[in-house]
């Protein structure tokens, strides 16, 4: 997967998202000057969402329209949810520009037909499927039929949903597809993590996996990417003071910026399969054990377990002739401390 100038693979540094969401807080300059805090953070993206509040819902008093799930936004209808949280698409250009300026990559998740229309015409490079979003088969179809990479969030999709979302994509000729663990609360209990599922879904459906974060810190984007992962977004705020519907589970600059350190460290830690040394554990391999001589030895004596030892350091035979020494005798004198060389022994 390639999008613009940043190849995924599984060679390739763990591609970092800072989700923008609802953290623009309805001002343009909030939401410009996230992206360049994004930037300064270590972030590689910033992902918007692209919505309005008519096409993600319906303006409707019903109880089925009023949140009730034990979430920060209980008690509200979801129009007047998204209403107020919604980025207009008039900021998009002038979003994407910055983010550009920045050095940043920029795409979006869109909620409907019309917004991916509106996001072909700023020609953007990749497209995330929110959660809530895997069983519009539909929209995914449509998505995917746009030949640019899909990145699916999988917070409440069972695998009958994962696979349905899955071979949408490639009915349409679209094999440029990553899944992404996630767990949709907000913020999620660490306990409901599950990052054991990062390497199923990579071995089990043949693609790109990663991790949708809402947990607080950092705990579990490190746990993801020592399990593989190779996308990680995690909601950004420009400063948690601002607050907004998603303020309590997104990180600021600092936050982000040690969770970036945190990921880049732990990928430097799984390293690679490679049994050679570094120059540095070469040296190190001088307190290693080797036979040396514990008592004066005149010509001619025979070693035994009383003149030779297996200690540190390790200058003299490997350990692994000691009991072929033994019985041996010495072709000179040996003074104590001597590590043993086969010149040393009559042969």
């Amino acid at each position: 997967m390639k999008i613009e100038n940043f190849t995924i693979d599984q060679n390739s540094p763990v591609f970092i998202i800072a989700e923008l969401s609802a953290n623009h807080n309805g001002s343009i300059d909030t939401a410009t000057e996230t992206v360049k805090a994004a930037k300064r953070a270590g972030a590689d993206c910033i992902k918007l969402q692209t919505f309005t509040a008519d096409t993600i819902t319906l303006d409707c008093d019903k109880e089925d329209f009023k949140i009730s799930q034990g979430t920060l936004w209980d008690g509200q209808y979801l129009h007047d949810l998204y209403k107020s949280t919604h980025l207009p698409w008039e900021w998009h250009e002038k979003i994407m520009e910055v983010a550009k300026q920045e050095g940043l990559i920029c795409f979006s998740s869109p909620f409907d037909p019309t917004s991916v229309e509106f996001l072909e015409k700023l020609n953007v490079p990749a497209y995330k499927i929110a959660s809530f979003e895997i069983t519009d088969i539909p929209l995914i179809e449509l998505i995917a039929s746009k030949g640019k990479p899909v990145i699916i969030s999988t917070g409440i999709a069972e695998q009958e949903d994962i696979e349905l979302a899955l071979d949408a994509c490639r009915r349409m000729g679209n094999n440029d597809i990553a899944l992404l663990k996630c767990t949709s609360s907000y913020p999620a209990p660490i306990e409901e993590a599950n990052m054991c599922m990062i390497k199923d879904f990579a071995t089990r459906y043949n693609v790109i996996s990663g991790l949708s974060d809402h947990t607080m810190g950092y705990t579990v984007p490190v746990v993801a990417t020592v399990m593989g992962a190779k996308i990680i977004e995690k909601h950004f705020i420009l400063n948690h003071d601002i607050g907004g519907a998603d303020a309590s589970f997104s990180m600021n600059e600092s936050e982000f910026k040690e969770m970036v350190k945190a990921v880049r460290e732990a990928e430097s830690a799984i390293g690679r399969v490679d049994y050679t040394l570094t120059e540095k554990q070469r040296k190190g391999r001088d307190f290693c054990r080797s036979l040396y001589v514990t008592k004066p030895i005149k010509v001619g004596e025979i070693f035994t377990k009383n003149n030779l030892r297996s200690v540190r350091p390790g200058f003299g035979l490997h350990p692994k002739f000691y009991n072929e020494v033994l019985g041996q005798k010495s072709s000179v004198d040996i003074e104590k401390g001597t590590p043993l060389k086969w010149d040393l022994i009559t042969r």
